[in-house]
């Protein structure tokens, strides 16, 4: 038998994630977390590696939703995504100038992508009715080079909007190849890895 499907609470906005978690067959209700709750957030730490700071972003958003939802049936997902070049953060543009700035940055190199996860699932023995398991899932991506008229080309399309490091693999609008890790990574829904905490025993 088959085992049942995540009833989660999916704590993000992003059309994107959206989408993946219906593919996976998960049974979702949409509850972002107010904007205060990135706004509010510490930047990343001196001391802070990527890894650390992109799963605390998540941890922040669950956390949020979280205040406001008593434990019941279903888990609060959050997730959040990086992209990392030269240790330099890629994160969502402010505008088109600041994608202009990480395309041309990203073109002809390869990065890192983080997506950071926070799963809290309900739990009657917590003190918080929360059993909260964090993780996150690398992935590598390699841009070929751009002309300035393919950039100016891209960012017409509106398509950064949103987006860590102003680009979507699943978008096939620009010259992106995956070098290692997974596609959902990237896109900012580790499925397996998602799953993989969700049906950890607490014992």
């Amino acid at each position: 038998m088959s085992p049942s499907p995540l009833q989660l609470i999916l704590a993000s906005q992003s059309p994107r994630r959206r989408e993946l978690a219906i593919a996976a067959g998960w049974d979702i209700v949409v509850q972002p977390p107010p904007e205060a709750a990135e706004q509010t957030a510490l930047p990343r730490q001196p001391a802070e590696d990527f890894a650390a700071f992109v799963v605390r972003l998540a941890r922040t958003k669950a956390a949020a939703v979280a205040s406001v939802t008593p434990p019941g049936d279903r888990a609060i997902l959050a997730c959040d995504t990086l992209g990392d070049l030269d240790n330099e953060p890629l994160g969502k543009p402010a505008d088109a100038a600041d994608a202009r700035r990480m395309i041309s940055a990203i073109a002809g190199r390869t990065h890192r992508v983080l997506t950071g996860v926070s799963l809290w699932l309900p739990h009657a023995a917590a003190p918080s009715g929360w059993s909260v398991r964090d993780a996150y899932a690398e992935s590598s991506v390699f841009m070929d080079h751009l002309s300035e008229h393919a950039i100016d080309a891209y960012l017409a399309t509106g398509a950064w909007r949103g987006k860590a490091g102003s680009c979507g693999l699943q978008d096939g609008l620009l010259p992106l190849r995956l070098i290692n890790g997974t596609a959902d990574t990237v896109v900012g829904l580790p499925v397996a890895l998602i799953e993989s905490l969700a049906r950890t025993d607490d014992s």
